[in-house]
């Protein structure tokens, strides 16, 4: 794809300074970019790039004041940052862009789709599967009966959904994840075997919900596994059955969250964060990476860190603490030596 300084600034509501017919045909940051690619700058700390870059156009902010001349064609935009975003959008956009059935794949024939449906080789879509418009579905690609996908969902390659679980709108899944598995539900018996017990419920998932790689969402036992809109899940996270997490929350990796948990709105998860069965977690609440919860946090807003999690600052103290015993093993037993030599005198 190539494009003109001048198409690209009319798309940003920008204006060129310098060639405006300059083709582009990549992307690239200033520090590296070339001949023919597109770059841009909004941190001030790197603006001696601007004029070392042999990138051919670079998009800047248009109050930007130039110390020296630059070999580039500049587009001065109000927001620079924002604008090279909103490019690398359209750009993520046409690249990805999908259209009909390929071969071999199979879509039973009570499935209803919508417009603009895409599906990529050695999928499988079956029975009574309602997909909405723009939803663009990848290689390798599994979808159970009874499955509802809304409209402008992606399904990257590998994505496995079973059967009954729904997706609302604008919901992303990345490779190799798994909605809607069997929830970790075994009944002990008397002989010491451990009985399945059917999980038979689903996983519901709202609108503008993205799912990193290699993400587990169990289905619920009963009832419905929930992530509410706008969460955001990195790669390799665990969601046990009955889980529900609230608006706007997001996971770092390898999070697990144990069954039947509620997670508040606006929570933020660090990577490895660990969080036991059956209790809440306060909207707002920030815990830190690899701690542990094991009760439940019911004070909004708050931060908490270590295993078991504390008050973030507690837990600071504890470590810097922690950090000194070595020296106060060493002054503990020199003092028992002296106290040891007094009483020796005293006798």
């Amino acid at each position: 794809m190539q494009f003109t300084a001048n198409q690209i600034a009319t798309l940003l509501n920008g204006y060129v300074e310098g060639d405006s017919d300059v083709v582009v045909n990549q992307l690239a940051k200033i520090e590296e970019g070339g001949k023919g690619a597109l770059a841009f700058l909004s941190n001030p700390k790197y603006e001696h790039f601007l004029y070392q870059t042999k990138a051919s156009v670079v998009i800047v902010n248009e109050d930007l004041q130039l110390l020296k001349p630059v070999e580039a064609s500049l587009i001065r935009v109000k927001d620079a940052y924002s604008a090279f975003s909103e490019l690398l959008h359209v750009y993520h956009q046409l690249r990805n862009d999908r259209s009909g059935i390929e071969e071999p794949s199979f879509v039973h024939e009570s499935v209803v789709v919508g417009e603009n449906f895409s599906i990529g080789a050695f999928s499988y879509v079956g029975r009574d599967v309602t997909i909405g418009n723009n939803v663009t579905i990848y290689p390798q690609v599994y979808i159970g009966d009874g499955v509802t996908i809304g409209d402008d969902c992606t399904l990257h390659p590998g994505v496995k959904i079973y059967y009954d679980c729904k997706l609302g709108k604008r919901v992303v899944v990345h490779s190799g994840t798994v909605i809607g598995s069997d929830g970790f539900g075994f009944a002990p018996q008397r002989d010491g075997t451990y009985s399945k017990v059917p999980q038979i419920g689903n996983v519901v998932i709202e609108d503008d919900v993205e799912i990193g790689a290699n993400t587990a969402i169990d289905r619920a036992t009963l009832g419905s596994t929930v992530i509410r809109q706008g969460v955001k899940l990195d790669n390799l996270i665990q969601i046990a059955h009955n889980v529900e997490i609230g608006k706007h929350t997001v996971a770092a990796a390898q999070t697990g969250i144990s069954g039947s948990t509620k997670i508040g709105e606006h929570v933020v998860l660090g990577g490895q964060v660990g969080i036991v069965g059956h209790i809440q977690v306060a909207a707002g609440s920030q815990v830190q990476a690899q701690s542990g919860i094991n009760r439940s946090i019911d004070q909004e807003n708050k931060k908490w860190g270590g295993t078991p999690a504390m008050p973030y600052s507690s837990n600071l103290r504890s470590h810097v603490i922690y950090a000194k015993l070595p020296s106060l093993e060493k002054r503990i037993a020199e003092l028992e030596a002296q106290l040891k030599e007094i009483k020796d005198e005293t006798r």
